[in-house]
């Protein structure tokens, strides 16, 4: 899979795809990366990627120049995924997670300042947010994105059966996990996964994760269960 990801801070990527499960996707082939700084398809003199919006109003725009020029330079983007991170984009969740696991090419453009050129949604194939709430710009929810997805494809996690009981995979909260030692401070692991008796155990995660998405999440429950 490649990723490609537009930006005006290629910096801040560093670190976090330099460093745990999405470093070893990168090892073992499963994922490239690529960091695009639209900022370097910018025709103007102070090579500026931002203008006030028509009609007035407070903070900055986006223009739709230099991100259609970077689209054009990037090869492959034609058949690409392309997603643009804004606020008013669709929820990211799980669901979302499992779908763009299967692309090729997934591209994601980061905002900034006050928002996009309108023009530019003309050019994406979705938009996406991470959450209700405000982000300077659209890098941390790329970050965001990348991770999910990335932890799904072949060969990244070290079991591959990890990934379905994640929380949200099927709906549900995940169910309580323990290891060593088995009492500690007067709290005990649940008899039934000492036992050995793995349809009992099964039986008892299943039940443990309705009973923490009920208690926890019950909007959850009231949604459609979709897997890709």
């Amino acid at each position: 899979m490649k990723i490609t990801i537009l930006t005006l801070f290629p910096e801040m990527f560093t670190g976090v795809f330099g460093a745990s499960m999405i470093k070893r996707a990168q090892e073992i082939g499963a994922v490239e990366f690529q960091l695009v700084d639209f900022r370097d398809y910018a025709t103007n003199k102070h090579r500026h990627v931002d203008d006030y919006a028509f009609g007035g109003g407070a903070g900055m725009v986006l223009s739709v120049e230099p991100i259609h020029r970077a689209l054009l330079a990037i090869e492959g983007s034609d058949q690409a995924m392309k997603i643009l991170l804004t606020p008013q984009g669709v929820p990211f969740v799980q669901a979302e997670a499992n779908r763009l696991a299967q692309c090729e090419h997934l591209l994601l453009i980061c905002g900034h300042y006050e928002g996009f050129d309108e023009r530019i949604r003309s050019l994406v194939d979705g938009e996406m947010s991470i959450g209700d709430y405000v982000l300077t710009g659209g890098e941390l929810a790329a970050m965001v994105i990348a991770d999910s997805v990335v932890r799904l494809l072949p060969g990244v996690l070290g079991s591959p059966d990890s990934a379905p009981h994640d929380s949200f995979y099927e709906g549900l909260l995940e169910h309580p996990q323990y290891t060593r030692p088995a009492e500690y401070l007067g709290m005990k692991v649940p008899d039934v996964l000492l036992g050995g008796n793995h349809a009992e155990i099964e039986k008892w995660r299943r039940e443990q994760s309705l009973k923490r998405t009920v208690e926890r999440r019950p909007d959850l429950l009231k949604k459609p269960v979709k897997k890709n």
